[in-house]
């Protein structure tokens, strides 16, 4: 009965279906190759089984180690941040009352989303290269001595997380943006009556209608703590080795490890761990919201 009535709908689905099914789950037979000492000529199933023993390479690695620490600290970073910027540009752009002045914003806002991160990474060279970056140029003029970026570590934590935040903000924002204009006008005519503030409808109207989506978006957050960008943490800073004590997660560790030993059991092992304990994570912290409030969790 319910195919029958909601046929349009199922046919809609099926290229979703076919490309999920190609792209994800048949993608998954090649996790064998974490348990297996990969050899091209032998192929997937030919290759010797090896067991455990490129789990225990990869936890043996200190490397390993660092990179995970990196990647942990950086997403932490990153979920914080993201749950706080895009619902304030979100808010901030709904009470623009110009629908001109909104159009600009948002365009300006999401326009760096589609910026590859090579491109961004010719950006942030014009900006902290140490001959002739916009930074150094102005030092020079105030009579300072030129900085080192590209040799020096400590900046990099700051300066990554800095272009993070400026390439995702605006289309980070769209969905909370999406939702503030889905909450009935009602609500605040009834706050305006009462003699709320906008300050207060914000905090009493806006929030509250907000608070699911962040949390559910967030959950979705967690399930990529073990992974990172690649472009981000690799092409940036213009693949220097001085920064690796910084820039080195685990998704870096993979390349690195493919091309130094082209050891692709190794990188499936790490990448089975990555999904593995992504998914664990989601699983966690949904159980902790639904413990807090069970409309607020997403299974």
């Amino acid at each position: 009965m319910i195919l029958s009535t909601n046929v349009p709908l199922f046919i809609m689905c099926i290229p979703c279906i076919v490309l999920l099914i190609c792209f994800a789950y048949m993608p998954m037979v090649g996790t064998i190759l974490a348990f297996k000492q990969y050899k091209p000529r032998a192929g997937i199933f030919g290759s010797q089984w090896i067991g455990m023993k490129n789990f225990e390479i990869m936890f043996k690695n200190a490397t390993f180690w660092a990179s995970l620490k990196n990647t942990l600290l950086y997403n932490l970073v990153f979920i914080v941040l993201g749950r706080l910027f895009p619902p304030a540009l979100a808010i901030a752009i709904n009470e623009v009352h110009s629908r001109k002045l909104t159009r600009v914003f948002q365009t300006t806002m999401i326009m760096p989303h589609f910026v590859s991160y090579v491109v961004v990474s010719v950006i942030v060279l014009a900006v902290l290269s140490g001959d002739n970056g916009m930074v150094n140029h102005a030092l020079k003029n105030l009579g300072r001595e030129p900085i080192a970026f590209y040799s020096e570590p400590k900046y990099w934590p700051f300066i990554l997380t800095l272009v993070h935040e400026w390439k995702g903000l605006g289309y980070g924002s769209i969905i909370y943006l999406g939702t503030i204009t889905g909450i009935s006008d009602e609500y605040y005519e009834a706050a305006v009556i009462d003699g709320a503030t906008k300050w207060q409808q914000i905090l009493h109207i806006t929030l509250p209608f907000l608070k699911s989506m962040i949390i559910i978006l967030a959950i979705m957050a967690v399930g990529s703590m073990f992974h990172s960008s690649f472009d981000l943490f690799y092409q940036v800073p213009n693949n220097s080795g001085q920064l690796l004590k910084v820039t080195n997660t685990v998704d870096v560790y993979v390349y690195t490890t493919l091309k130094q030993s082209n050891n692709v059991g190794l990188s499936s092992a790490v990448a089975l761990f990555q999904s593995v304990f992504g998914f664990l994570f989601v699983v966690i912290t949904n159980q902790i919201v639904r413990w807090v409030d069970k409309d607020l969790s997403m299974f």
